[in-house]
């Protein structure tokens, strides 16, 4: 059905004459009898009847017109949330790793319920891979995601990304441990992430260039578990440094390369000018360029 014939018959069932609805809305009294004459050819069933000289609606054009309220608040509440000039207003979904939801994102939604209280933020926690998959099926809006530099994320065509911050990261050993250097952990077992990827490859490359291949045997997501498992002699991983780990728990610098884990906001193509999604992208963003430093990931 056209939006624009669904008006003139909303108009009709108000003022009650054709030529009031032709005042109404600038044009003339037979625009207005082609315009119902095709809205009823549409839907398939007569919407005015002879009243006298006048017209009135059919009970079918009744119930139409009564759908016609609820049809047309629809559209114009979609256009104002498509309107990159109208307040934001929405829910807003993003899928993101603990730190970064920490670090970036709560401050932004507290911030917006004083300058958008229109937006609601729905916060899911995943690791990258389930957070692009969640995105490529529009499940959900925004993704926080991370790499490191010697593991790259594979971008695709649509993936609009704008870096966050970075993170040093080092290898978790007791404390006992903390001047020993990678290559004397050739013969430890290693804890790698569960559900990501990017640290595995990160520490297999290490460990290449250490001369020796890592043994992994734990995958664990949660970091203070990793620290669980480095204070009781189970096994050594990557860690962020400058975080607060468990007494009992260093974490070594490595040097020739380094290690940095780099945070990033992820969209897809085309949905930038979304108001909600728009509103906090421009504070996350702009917040975290940067900075950069010590702070805690996954």
């Amino acid at each position: 059905m056209d939006v624009r014939r669904l008006e003139v018959l909303l108009e009709l069932s108000r003022a009650g004459s054709m030529r009031a609805v032709a005042d109404v809305t600038g044009t003339t009294t037979s625009g207005v009898s082609q315009a119902i004459a095709a809205l009823a050819r549409e839907v398939g069933t007569p919407l005015v009847e002879p009243d006298g000289r006048r017209v009135r609606l059919t009970p079918a054009g009744r119930r139409l017109a009564d759908h016609a309220v609820t049809i047309l608040a629809a559209v114009e509440a979609a256009r104002l949330d498509l309107d990159p000039t109208s307040e934001p207003a929405g829910v807003l979904r993003v899928a993101g790793f603990a730190s970064a939801i920490r670090r970036s994102l709560l401050p932004v939604v507290d911030e917006l319920r004083g300058a958008h209280p229109g937006i609601e933020v729905r916060i899911h926690e995943y690791e990258p891979l389930e957070a692009f998959d969640l995105l490529a099926r529009d499940e959900v809006d925004l993704a926080l995601v991370y790499d490191y530099d010697l593991a790259p994320a594979q971008w695709r065509d649509d993936h609009v990304v704008a870096p966050l911050w970075q993170v040093e990261w080092g290898v978790g050993v007791p404390t006992r441990d903390r001047r020993l250097g990678l290559a004397d952990l050739a013969d430890r077992d290693w804890i790698v992430n569960s559900r990501h990827t990017a640290d595995e490859q990160a520490l297999r490359t290490l460990a290449s260039r250490a001369g020796f291949a890592p043994r992994v045997v734990h995958r664990i997501d949660s970091l203070e578990l990793v620290d669980e498992l480095v204070l009781a002699g189970r096994g050594v991983g990557l860690l962020p440094r400058g975080r607060t780990t468990r007494r009992g728990v260093s974490v070594l610098r490595l040097r020739d390369p380094a290690v940095a884990l780099r945070a990033y906001a992820v969209t897809r193509r085309g949905r930038a000018g979304w108001p909600p999604l728009r509103a906090v992208t421009d504070r996350l963003v702009p917040r975290e360029r940067g900075t950069g430093g010590s702070g805690e990931s996954t």
